[in-house]
């Protein structure tokens, strides 16, 4: 799905950026709210999602994982800032953006996301936005293209557990799209790191940042959640209150 709409109507351009294993497809609720209401929308296919045609296998690294978002911010004419929005492992994208593009992030926002300032940096980095999802038993198939011999190169959550840790709130419908279009993601992914480390002086903190928060999420639970707002306090933080 590419940015649509005629931009001299637009009131905001929003640059949605998915989680682990998903794509621009899991947008589809979200995109026509959004463009009903005037704003142009990018939703981005992160290397390796079902619409980047690149096997998910053979990303290396997590540099290569998020090339095309950064190359769609590359690409923003001068003076254009987008507010940029990351869901779950997406947020880890977006994070790595605002290093690079801090002059063209009008805001960014976190659902639900992992939000570490220089990602896997530290034991504690690992703690709070690495899902825990040992409570399941084995959930995950790995798929080793380099050979048994070799460690894996891209992993997936095994279908029998799809329903249960993602979409335990969504309707049968959503569930049955995501069943088709999820694919597996880059163990490059779990080995993001991005700018230097330390705080001092860093561009990030000019993005103003919003996190949105929900209480049922098993891939970032609300104690991980709440642990990397602590860290990095946000500008704002936001509740989404879901059903029973």
């Amino acid at each position: 799905m590419d940015a649509a709409g005629d931009a001299s109507e637009s009131k905001e351009h929003f640059v949605l950026v998915h989680g682990a294993g998903h794509g621009a497809w899991c947008w589809f609720r979200l995109l026509p709210l959004l463009r009903g209401s005037g704003h142009r929308v990018s939703c981005v296919d992160l290397a390796g999602a079902a619409g980047s045609r690149v096997d998910p296998g053979t990303v290396r690294s997590f540099d290569e994982y998020t090339a095309p978002l950064v190359d769609l911010l590359a690409a923003l004419p001068d003076g254009e800032k987008v507010i940029l929005v990351g869901h779950s492992a997406g947020g880890l994208s977006v994070t790595h953006a605002m290093h690079l593009f801090s002059d063209r992030i009008k805001q960014a926002i976190f659902i639900a996301a992992t939000m570490l300032p220089f990602g896997y940096q530290t034991e504690q980095d690992i703690k709070d936005g690495v899902p825990d999802l040992s409570e399941h038993g084995d959930v995950f198939d790995l798929t080793f293209c380099l050979g048994l011999d070799r460690p894996p190169t891209s992993v997936a959550l095994r279908p029998e557990f799809q329903r249960r840790i993602l979409y335990q709130q969504s309707p049968q419908e959503d569930c049955a799209l995501a069943s088709i279009m999820l694919r597996p993601w880059p163990v490059a992914l779990s080995a993001a790191r991005f700018g230097s480390g330390s705080s001092g002086g860093s561009t990030i903190d000019e993005v103003r940042r919003v996190y949105i928060t929900t209480a049922k999420d098993c891939m970032v639970n609300s104690e991980q959640q709440e642990a990397m707002i602590r860290r990095w306090p946000p500008s704002e933080v936001l509740l989404i209150l879901m059903g029973q």
